[in-house]
């Protein structure tokens, strides 16, 4: 069924400007189409070198969310890119902690979207979520089924659930605070002030582009910095075109997850549609969580976050 007119959308870009513009514009066609209402569609026209705008602009986006009249429903991000580093420091934290928290208004991205995510949880306690983009997802040439469904269940309900083939042989119950995002911004964060104090946690990581030694290196700084034994499991999503090079002499990402589960102290699984690629479940950030495995099926349940006023799932375009 279509989307009721209730379900206001408002377009934020604190990172990369849409390079792809035609995505764009199918992106905001779709959501229109299933019966979404678009605001701030002004930012997909803003460039500033590589940038969706100037750092004031890209700031007052997720600023101007603490003094809004009548929140959004949804404030998803056009892409990812890079930017939003630049922006911590200059974020209202304390305004919008106020003005969001209990709130049915639910921030979505994913990539470089990761450091917003991680400063809003650190700074002021509020749970965003990893999941589509405009352009990337829901502007793509082909829609996901997946990526759609799975959006618009977990926002429309108080609890949600994601389940994918592990191949995990060994059963697994944990419980703990689920968390992560893009493993580069992760570590870009760690000891600064926009880093969360997570232990007992649930953490999914994913990348993109980068060589396969340097995933190892980055899963090795959350290592090495104690990151990682402070947490209940850790879940490697998709980790797309990282490829080795010649001089790698057939070390791979393979290779790489292997040494990292050797070392790491818990159990580590795979295979979690999160990331980079189409199929993509959308995770709130911080919430409470239990993760099971159970003949090499692994199973995510979480409650406790924003979601909308009213429960729908609206039919693709």
């Amino acid at each position: 069924m279509p989307a009721p007119p209730s379900c206001q959308i408002r377009l934020i870009a604190p990172s990369g400007y849409p390079h792809d513009r035609e995505a764009m514009t199918r992106g905001v066609q779709r959501l229109r189409d299933a019966g979404c209402t678009m605001d701030g569609l002004e930012v997909i026209d803003r460039t500033e070198l590589r940038y969706a705008g100037s750092d004031a602009q890209r700031m007052a986006d997720i600023n101007s969310l603490a003094t809004l009249d009548t929140l959004p429903d949804i404030a998803l991000s056009i892409r990812g890119g890079y930017g939003a580093t630049r922006l911590l420091e200059h974020l209202r934290y304390d305004a919008l902690r106020e003005r969001l928290t209990g709130q049915p208004c639910v921030l979505v991205g994913h990539s470089d979207f990761t450091a917003l995510q991680m400063a809003l949880y650190a700074k002021s306690g509020l749970v965003t979520f990893g999941g589509p983009m405009l352009g990337p997802d829901f502007g793509a040439h082909r829609l996901s089924p997946l990526t759609w469904r799975h959006f618009w269940r977990t926002l429309s309900a108080p609890h949600g659930n994601a389940s994918w083939d592990c191949g995990e042989t060994e059963e697994l119950a944990v419980e703990g605070p689920l968390w992560g995002g893009n493993l580069a911004m992760l570590c870009s964060l760690l000891q600064t002030p926009y880093f969360p104090r997570i232990e007992g946690g649930i953490l999914f990581v994913e990348d993109i582009g980068e060589p396969p030694f340097r995933i190892e290196r980055l899963l090795y700084q959350l290592h090495l910095s104690g990151v990682l034994k402070q947490q209940r499991a850790l879940i490697l999503a998709d980790f797309s075109h990282c490829r080795p090079a010649p001089y790698d002499n057939g070390y791979d990402l393979a290779d790489g997850f292997k040494q990292i589960r050797s070392i790491a102290g818990i159990p580590v699984l795979s295979g979690m549609p999160f990331g980079h690629e189409a199929d993509k479940f959308t995770l709130p950030f911080g919430v409470p969580a239990r993760l099971r495995v159970v003949g090499r099926r692994a199973s995510l349940d979480f409650h406790g976050y924003p979601h909308l006023r009213q429960a729908h799932e609206p039919s693709m375009a």
